[in-house]
């Protein structure tokens, strides 16, 4: 199986100084991306090792995974 990768540089290639910058300097954004970096490795994990979860939780995952995202992108537009 093919495991997409969706870390968020790889997400926002665009955005790749930006999130080093708000990464190094804003503490929210730092935790949101941890826990978005957190997320995504765990999502992977259970998608790589075929981890016995149901589609109820996968998907929960990838909708928390997907908010933090989308936060993350809206101060990345502002920075």
């Amino acid at each position: 199986m093919n495991i997409e990768k969706h870390d968020l540089v790889h997400e926002l290639p665009e955005f790749r100084e930006q999130i080093h910058n708000l990464k190094m300097n804003d503490r929210h954004f730092a935790k949101l991306f941890k826990e978005y970096h957190e997320l995504d490795h765990n999502v992977r994990n259970l998608e790589q090792n075929d981890s016995p979860t149901t589609d109820e939780h996968m998907e929960e995952l990838k909708k928390q995974r997907l908010h933090l995202k989308d936060e993350m992108f809206s101060m990345l537009q502002k920075a």
